[in-house]
């Protein structure tokens, strides 16, 4: 419920690669909680990888500054998202649910459905419309690919990994993000955008490979 409504809102307010950017602190958050709460103890390889993962978000959200001055609740939406996502794998990870990835997902789309749609029955603002073909087809495309296929396969990941290093590879979202933008609308890869994507290569690389052991 926080991530989807935080981050939604986020997007409304500033511009929507900049709220996925702040969304994506979510690694950074998950190392934190696990140190400061949790008591977890980070190796020096992990602790790096973070540092790298933290360097290439800050490194995308600085040509969003003017945008977060402008509209500071936007980008407090966007670091709640990425808390809240946060806390949620915590949770996930720590208590051992023990259910298959596609029906968790299924449970936690229907469940958050409930206190959404009360919201926005309470809540909304102007009269209810139906929406055009277009939008429906955008709709459905999130609700099958991001939401769904793209939660099965994230709780599948924190199955198999800890939760810090499974983080680390959320990082790589608005990477892809960047290169997509730039082979379908244009957008411009600059010098900041290639170092976050060498700084992405650098943490993955470290958290997820293990160092060759001689002799």
């Amino acid at each position: 419920v926080i991530w989807n409504i935080a981050s939604t809102y986020s997007a409304i307010l500033i511009p929507s690669g900049q709220s996925a950017v702040l969304g994506f602190t979510m690694p950074l958050w998950s190392a934190l909680i696990s140190w400061a709460v949790l008591g977890e103890r980070m190796s020096m390889r992990l602790l790096l990888a973070v540092l790298l993962g933290g360097t290439a978000v800050l490194l995308l959200m600085v040509p969003g500054i003017d945008a977060y001055a402008q509209a500071p609740l936007g980008f407090a939406l966007g670091l709640i998202a990425g808390l809240g996502w946060a806390i949620g794998t915590l949770i996930l990870k720590r208590g051992q649910v023990m259910v298959n990835a596609l029906v968790l997902t299924g449970w936690q789309l229907l469940i958050t459905a409930v206190p959404t749609t009360i919201g926005a029955l309470v809540l909304a603002e102007g009269p209810w419309f139906m929406p055009s073909w277009q939008t429906i087809v955008v709709v459905a495309y999130i609700a099958l690919v991001p939401m769904s296929i793209g939660n099965a396969a994230w709780f599948s990941i924190i199955g198999m990994l800890p939760v810090n290093v499974a983080g680390l590879s959320s990082i790589m979202v608005p990477m892809v993000a960047m290169v997509s933008g730039a082979i379908v609308h244009g957008e411009p890869l600059g010098p900041a955008q290639w170092a976050a994507m060498a700084c992405c290569v650098a943490a993955l690389s470290l958290a997820l490979l293990k160092p060759v052991k001689r002799g």
